[in-house]
């Protein structure tokens, strides 16, 4: 792709859809370099303006290629203090316009660099706008992309196994247990794919003991913790049922907070079931309207799953995306337990539901 006064040259590649659609573009980092001529994964469109990196290395995009429909991608560079895990667990990634020479005085990298040195590829010069269309009209599918023949990518796009019944939450999960400092309480928080901003709003008011995911229940419950988190991840929440008999025996033992995937777990341990939406949530500009209050907010979103309405028992609906009405957030009656489909953390996004983070505490504080 070209620069004002500047040419970087990138080898032809081809993105390609399991249903034979094909884009052109430019390979770039991993897929330029030789060190692989394919990736395959899920793709799926994050609409947000800015945050790149938060979002390539969100844990939540593993087994997706991210393409971003904002057309200008890494134009104010990287740097490590926006990163929401320590390496991508995204596929690839696919972009219009791929900024070769960064611009801001808290870059200490460039896009295209990053994703070379985590061994990640993607592709750039791709009509990305033609892309979404499709997306949203056939769904997320299975892709493949790279410099190899059209022929071998679309075999290997039509191998992928996307996210349908896929845990990949062991694939982002820590494996040991380790502690973040922080206020006076304390929490456990279940690692299905942490985003590193959540642990810094807790921090605010807790000592945080990150968990992996497997992690018993009883072990949980035996560190007396005065809340329990569940965060967010990847995958199909359908295929962790090994996680939500956990989720289970702790209910009414202690105060739960869960986000995205936590929330999907929350509501299938009270029953609730979950479904696979046809392109998913991606975004920072998704409106949802607090049902206690009839407040807007103006959320950050990246899920493919959602809670089906009128399945949990036991809990109601707090929040409601106005978009297409899927289920945002519910709380439990009777015992102290509350979740949202959303990012309130935001990172990149609005912060408008921060305050979802007092009300653990305030939640906390009641039970101690």
């Amino acid at each position: 792709m070209s620069e004002r006064g500047r040419r970087v040259a990138r080898p032809p590649a081809l993105l390609v859809l399991a249903d034979g659609t094909a884009f052109e573009g430019e390979a770039v980092g991993a897929l330029a370099t030789g060190v692989s001529s394919i990736a395959t994964g899920e793709i799926v469109f994050n609409t947000a303006l800015s945050g790149y990196e938060e979002i390539i290395t969100d844990p939540s995009y593993a087994g997706q290629v991210i393409a971003f429909t904002y057309p200008h991608i890494g134009n104010y560079g990287v740097t490590s203090a926006d990163e929401e895990a320590r390496r991508p667990r995204c596929r690839a990634i696919v972009a219009r316009d791929l900024a070769a020479r960064p611009s801001s005085w808290r870059a200490t990298g460039d896009i295209e660099g990053f994703l070379s040195g985590h061994g990640i590829g993607g592709l750039t010069g791709v009509d990305t706008r033609r892309l979404t269309r499709h997306v949203r009209e056939a769904g997320a599918m299975s892709c493949a992309l790279g410099t190899a023949p059209e022929a071998e990518l679309l075999e290997a796009a039509r191998l992928e196994p996307g996210t349908v019944g896929m845990d990949l939450v062991r694939e982002v999960t820590t494996s040991r247990a380790y502690e973040v400092a922080g206020g006076p309480l304390r929490v456990v928080a279940y690692d299905y794919g942490m985003k590193a901003t959540i642990l810094r709003q807790l921090s605010s008011f807790s000592t945080i003991e990150v968990v992996p995911a497997t992690t018993p229940a009883a072990d949980v419950l035996a560190r007396r913790p005065d809340g329990v988190f569940l965060s967010n991840g990847p995958g199909d929440p359908a295929a962790l049922g090994h996680l939500v008999g956990e989720i289970a025996e702790m209910l009414g033992n202690v105060p739960v907070f869960g986000i995205c995937l936590g929330h999907q777990l929350l509501a299938a341990a009270l029953g609730g079931a979950t479904y696979k939406l046809p392109f998913g949530h991606h975004g920072a500009n998704h409106p949802v309207r607090r049902i206690a209050t009839g407040a807007v907010e103006i959320t950050s979103q990246n899920h493919g799953y959602a809670v089906a309405d009128g399945t949990v028992a036991g809990a109601d609906v707090t929040h409601v995306n106005l978009n297409d009405g899927v289920v945002e957030g519910i709380a439990c009656r009777d015992v102290p337990a509350f979740s949202v489909q959303y990012h309130p953390e935001a990172a990149p996004g609005p912060h408008d539901a921060r305050y979802l983070f007092a009300e653990f505490h305030r939640l906390m504080e009641a039970h101690r």
